[in-house]
């Protein structure tokens, strides 16, 4: 929709297109644009045509309230940044397992470090799921490309497809019991998620790096946040197409 406002101030101020353009230093279809496709200029060009016509910003372009609310939710979400997995307080990772009480949703190659760490993983699973939580987890097919290629990029080869499949038998007691659904999965892993009923820890991935030696996030749900739901559409999306373990013939 064009935006009205912006084209009735610049009459309302005596101006043209083309003299506001010279104003704010912009060629004058830059301007057409703002007012018949409604874009928002750069901050710079903003603040000089709100000058110019003598009103405030978020008047002319209505959609930057909408914008300032959208990031300082997104602050609010951001919790901590851990420069490395291990700079992430041990209990962390058990207490938010056993304090979840809606979903369990984890993202993964391997995981061994969570699922090696986490005493009695399958029990702790069972008892979750046996207590209405769902629990969703998705690891790396060890046979697909995808695996065998962050093996090649991280110098350990078979490596990580062994550490899968000893992640999967550390979680073999709880394969098919009420409320565990284990897949498998052969897509590109560009971050490792952790999410725990309202809570997420991104594990971030970098080229030629373990996850173990690159930063994670916490990120806490909050209404009108973007990161939270980012990261769960990520999921979502690698879930759909991820395929139930024993049509792998992993189990």
């Amino acid at each position: 929709m064009p935006n009205e406002r912006l084209r009735g101030s610049i009459a309302s101020a005596g101006l043209t297109v083309d003299r506001l353009a010279g104003i704010v230093g912009v060629d004058p279809k830059t301007v057409e644009r703002w007012i018949s496709k409604d874009r928002i200029p750069h901050r710079p060009h903003r603040v000089a045509a709100a000058t110019a016509l003598k009103a405030d910003e978020m008047y002319l372009w209505p959609a930057l309230l909408s914008d300032a609310r959208e990031k300082s939710a997104s602050l609010a979400e951001f919790v901590a940044l851990y420069p490395h997995r291990g700079a992430v307080p041990t209990h962390l990772w058990s207490s938010l397992l056993e304090t979840s009480s809606d979903c369990v949703d984890i993202l993964i190659y391997a995981g061994l470090f969570w699922t090696d760490g986490t005493p009695d993983i399958a029990k702790a699973l069972i008892r979750k799921g046996e207590h209405g939580v769902r629990i969703r987890l998705i690891l790396g097919d060890p046979a697909s490309d995808a695996v065998a290629l962050r093996g090649a990029e991280e110098g350990v080869f078979d490596g990580v497809a062994a550490r899968v499949r000893l992640s999967l038998t550390h979680l073999q007691d709880a394969i098919g019991r009420p409320g565990v659904e284990i897949r498998l999965h052969s897509t590109a892993l560009y971050n490792s998620i952790f999410r725990f009923d309202e809570t997420l820890l991104v594990n971030t991935h970098v080229y030629g790096a373990p996850a173990s030696q690159s930063p994670v996030l916490h990120i806490q749900r909050v209404p009108g946040g973007r990161l939270f739901e980012h990261y769960l559409s990520s999921f979502d999306k690698v879930w759909s197409r991820s395929a139930p373990l024993a049509e792998r013939g992993a189990a």
